[in-house]
């Protein structure tokens, strides 16, 4: 499912997530490697014309993986250790855009929004299909928080000690 098409199903849970992910500025790529293990890299994510853009430079390995196996995690970076600040994960397919003039718009929006400009025909392009969504934070006494689309649940697990937390009970907070 495109971004646009997620918005407009869960305005307020995707509105958490151009937060999330666009707003530092770099998310975590999740792909799977050549011989089937995990590589995680740092990109700059854009959001534009309704859907969540991933661009990388020309033959990099992460963009080989994609090529091979479109399956990614979009994570956004944790930058505290208490957890209040949540981690937004996106599961889906990376698809690449091979257009040169789709390329050429994307470049020019990255160049407006992100401040460079790729050059056309020397990166590669994906645009994200959203499959998944979790957002988990932390809040007071160690509980911990969840919200997951398609599946619609959210949930709290209260904390029951520093290490660990007790069943889940039903909490609404981000889900239309």
């Amino acid at each position: 499912m495109r971004w646009a098409v997620f918005e407009q199903q869960q305005p307020r849970f995707a509105a958490l997530g151009r937060d999330k992910l666009a707003g530092p500025g770099v998310v975590l790529v999740g792909t799977v490697r050549k011989d089937g293990s995990p590589r995680i890299s740092p990109v700059e994510p854009l959001f534009w014309d309704g859907d969540l853009w991933l661009s990388m430079g020309l033959g990099s390995l992460k963009a080989k993986d994609l090529q091979r196996d479109p399956r990614v995690l979009i994570h956004s970076i944790v930058t505290t250790r208490d957890g209040t600040d949540g981690e937004y994960k996106l599961r889906g397919r990376a698809v690449r855009e091979a257009d040169p003039g789709q390329n050429a718009r994307v470049a020019e929006a990255i160049s407006e929004r992100l401040g460079w400009r790729p050059e056309v025909g020397k990166f590669h392009l994906f645009r994200i299909e959203v499959d998944d969504v979790t957002f988990i934070h932390w809040g007071p006494n160690n509980d911990q928080y969840l919200s997951r689309w398609p599946e619609g649940r959210e949930q709290v697990r209260r904390g029951t000690s520093a290490t660990s937390i007790g069943p889940p009970e039903p909490h609404c907070e981000f889900l239309d």
